[in-house]
């Protein structure tokens, strides 16, 4: 591994959070693999490398030409399974995801090209607004629909099973599993399930079949290399589940930039593929709202694939110093969730 390129750590509100990145021999072990695999393809470093850490990632970004960049990600044990379905996904769906360089998915290591733009950057500066945002959800969608036949080999790679049948014994083992919810949250929550069965029961029966969820598809997870493309990335929190729980994450951050008046137009282009498959739109519509609320359980889920020991000092939505297991205070917030009325 080369010792001389210069590095600048950022490591934002989680200044306390553990990462391997403070272990020198899997710091020099990850960038020496990265340093192979951009000479696989004929690049070499050029500049600083810029490194971000947080208690779901390690990322750095190595510059490999006056304007060019390549990314290394590492996962934690929980989420290792990004790499391989990154992977699996550039084979099966490549002109809305990147195409790694390179794999280690026993590790949980990527190495990525640049995307461009980010989504949110481009909205930022004012030069896309919600008919963008109409237009990204309807490839979302397509990209579901195709990924359908391939939930199990999903599955396979590692990627958790969250399917919609099956969300109450998930629900049940993480309430039982979490150790900051009081006596009432529980109470509560034990005589919400008989609720919550029968909406996982209605969901299923609308006949919209499980499929990859990314779970965190917000702005900042898309690139938008160019008008009217969009490439989805950062699948560290994806469950196979049903599709429209996607929607929980988008709807919020959406109505959180333009207002609650777009979310009925953006619920209706990201259901516009989904007719070619029989329900009606009423019932589309209703099943939306149904995948929305029970999105919450695998919002839940996702909070403990944080590194070991990073939790310690970060916080419920991800503020630094609070007390407590930080995958058990946010999982409990998402369970808590249950009991509002969904977005869409």
């Amino acid at each position: 591994m080369r010792r001389d390129v210069p590095a600048a750590v950022d490591r934002g509100r989680y200044p306390g959070a553990v990462t391997p990145w403070e272990l020198d021999a899997w710091r020099e072990a990850a960038l020496g693999w990265a340093e192979q695999g951009l000479a696989a393809h004929g690049l070499r470093e050029t500049g600083e490398r810029k490194v971000r850490l947080r208690p779901w990632s390690v990322l750095v970004r190595m510059s490999v030409g006056a304007h060019e960049a390549v990314w290394f990600k590492a996962n934690p044990p929980a989420s290792a399974f990004e790499a391989g379905l990154g992977a699996a996904l550039a084979s099966w769906v490549s002109e809305h995801v990147l195409s790694p360089l390179a794999v280690d998915a026993e590790q949980g290591w990527s190495l990525l090209p640049d995307g461009g733009p980010l989504f949110a950057d481009v909205l930022n500066r004012g030069a896309a607004g919600p008919h963008a945002w109409e237009e990204l959800l309807r490839q979302y969608a397509e990209t579901q629909r195709t990924l359908v036949p391939y939930a199990k080999e999903i599955e396979a790679l590692g990627v958790p099973s969250a399917r919609t049948r099956a969300l109450p014994e998930l629900f049940d083992r993480i309430v039982e599993e979490n150790t900051v919810l009081d006596a009432g949250d529980r109470t509560a929550l034990r005589e919400l399930r008989p609720r919550l069965v029968g909406w996982c029961e209605e969901l299923a029966g609308t006949g919209i079949a499980d499929s990859l969820d990314h779970s965190d598809l917000h702005e900042a997870q898309v690139f938008a290399p160019e008008p009217g493309r969009f490439t989805f990335f950062d699948w560290g929190d994806a469950a196979v589940s049903h599709p429209f729980c996607s929607l929980l994450v988008t709807a919020r951050v959406a109505r959180e930039r333009y207002g609650p008046a777009v979310l009925p137009r953006l619920r209706d282009a990201y259901l516009e593929p989904w007719t070619e498959d029989g329900p009606t739109a009423r019932q589309l519509r209703r099943a939306v709202s149904l995948a929305c609320r029970l999105a919450a359980i695998g919002r839940a889920c996702s909070w403990g694939r944080l590194f070991p020991g990073a939790s310690e000092g970060v916080g419920d939505s991800g503020d630094a110093g609070d007390t407590g297991d930080a995958g058990d205070v946010a999982s409990a917030r998402w369970l808590r969730e249950l009991f509002t009325e969904p977005v869409l």
